[in-house]
């Protein structure tokens, strides 16, 4: 670590580096920083940044407001769209009390904290997200005009989804981020962008920076991004659909030619672990009201708790591999939104497959056909349960949840359901313009 932050010292000094960002994560998602002058990186190196925590939603209570932010120099980075004029950086932070004691509501404490209970399994968890999202002409929400009526693949020479995208890969590789491939979705103005395999807290600190990205691009061509689940009521949402797998080492656990499909028994009880405690983690995975238009609002939303092999309606797919990357085998989850706080989405993930596999649960039937298809008898027959279909609803399954619970911390959990509950309460109060229209002059 010591030589990581000599690196950093080093490359502000001969980068000419004016400002330094310090960026963390609260529990609701939100990206925070505060900028400090080159001279007070090695300080915060060696003792931490002071800051009010009990201004930050979810971070600490205002009788214990004081933590510490700690730069992770393995995390530093130019940023690319700062120029030459004032040049600036950034870093993740890792945030303590002042006693030196991880902050138990800093959500990449919360992820770092599922790891280890991995690691200790012998795993490293890997992830690999497509992250969604739409490009609007203003951020007048009076008058959403997607940039484009192109569709899913379309090509659009000189058209604003196009050059957007080549801008927002260039920067994300000048970051250090590598990007698998870039197109447009199925929605007007809406595009997808994929981020390689990573290890799933660097995957999360990428997200974060991907939605930074993605906003100053915009801003620089004059159009506006958001990763709103469902802005559009006639259009599709946007997903961050995650690929997941377990390493012990360099061997894919789940991978066995034995077992169809090539899943092992790892990766089945994995998965029938997610399947389990799946409505319990979707207030996490979903976290807004508008998170379940996505899920239930058509599309290649996945509503009901199932899996299937390359089957895009399932809640988890089991995707194709080519013969001879055996290492590729892995397992998709698609009820996760654009939205989602990565850290503790991810913490949740990982924590329901895990005890699939501590406790050995078996994997359902797979599914087969298009499950938004069949008629709610025939679902029921099946035996496919469906996932919340409110946030009040998911939240009220999560409270009652022992694995939310242990895996966020107390204070994360009582602070996330208490938010969202506020959320739905201010929700409910609204006279929306849908029911002006339908009422108004018909009552």
């Amino acid at each position: 670590m010591e030589k990581q932050q000599e690196f950093v010292l080093r490359t502000i000094e001969e980068r000419g580096v004016k400002f330094v960002r310090l960026w963390f994560t609260d529990v609701s998602g939100t990206l925070k920083n505060v900028a400090v002058a080159p001279a007070e990186v090695e300080g915060a190196f060696a003792e931490g940044l002071g800051v009010d925590g009990s201004s930050i939603e979810g971070l600490t209570r205002v009788y214990e407001a004081d933590v510490l932010l700690h730069p992770d120099p393995t995390t530093f980075q130019v940023l690319p769209w700062r120029g030459q004029v004032d040049p600036t950086a950034r870093m993740f932070c890792d945030i303590t009390t002042p006693d030196g004691a991880p902050a138990a509501t800093d959500p990449r404490y919360v992820l770092r904290r599922t790891l280890e209970k991995a690691a200790n399994l012998g795993f490293t968890f890997y992830t690999h997200p497509e992250i969604e999202f739409y490009l609007f002409e203003s951020k007048d929400v009076t008058k959403l005009v997607p940039v484009d009526e192109a569709g899913y693949f379309d090509n659009v020479p000189g058209g604003t989804a196009h050059d957007f995208r080549r801008n927002a890969v260039r920067h994300l590789e000048d970051l250090g981020i590598s990007v698998e491939f870039s197109h447009h979705e199925a929605g007007p103005g809406q595009n997808e962008i994929d981020l390689r395999y990573a290890d799933a807290l660097t995957t999360a600190d990428n997200i974060q920076t991907f939605r930074t990205v993605i906003k100053e691009v915009a801003i620089e061509q004059g159009v506006y991004a958001t990763f709103m689940p469902k802005p559009l009521s006639n259009q599709p949402g946007s997903g961050m659909h995650t690929h997941m797998s377990l390493f012990e080492g360099d061997t894919n656990a789940f991978f066995d030619p034995s077992k169809p499909h090539n899943l092992s028994t790892t990766a089945r009880q994995f998965m029938a672990g997610i399947l389990t405690h799946a409505p319990e983690i979707t207030a996490v995975t979903n976290q807004f009201v508008n998170s379940y238009k996505r899920l239930w609002g058509g599309g290649e939303a996945p509503p009901f708790i199932t899996w299937g092999h390359n089957n895009t309606s399932a809640l988890i797919r089991v995707p194709n591999y080519k013969p001879g990357k055996e290492q590729s085998v892995r397992i998709e989850y698609r009820g996760l939104d654009a939205a989602a706080n990565p850290y503790l989405a991810y913490s949740l993930l990982l924590a329901a497959g895990l005890k699939g596999i501590d406790q050995g649960y078996e994997l359902p039937a797979e599914a087969e056909g298009d499950i938004a298809a069949l008629s709610a008898t025939e679902r029921r027959a099946l035996g496919y349960q469906p996932l919340p279909e409110s946030l009040h609803r998911a939240l009220a399954i999560m409270e009652e949840s022992e694995l939310v619970a242990e895996t966020l911390g107390e204070q994360v959990f009582n602070f996330f359901i208490r938010n969202k509950l506020a959320e739905w309460a201010a929700y409910r109060q609204q006279v929306t313009p849908w029911e002006l229209e339908s009422n108004f002059r018909q009552i």
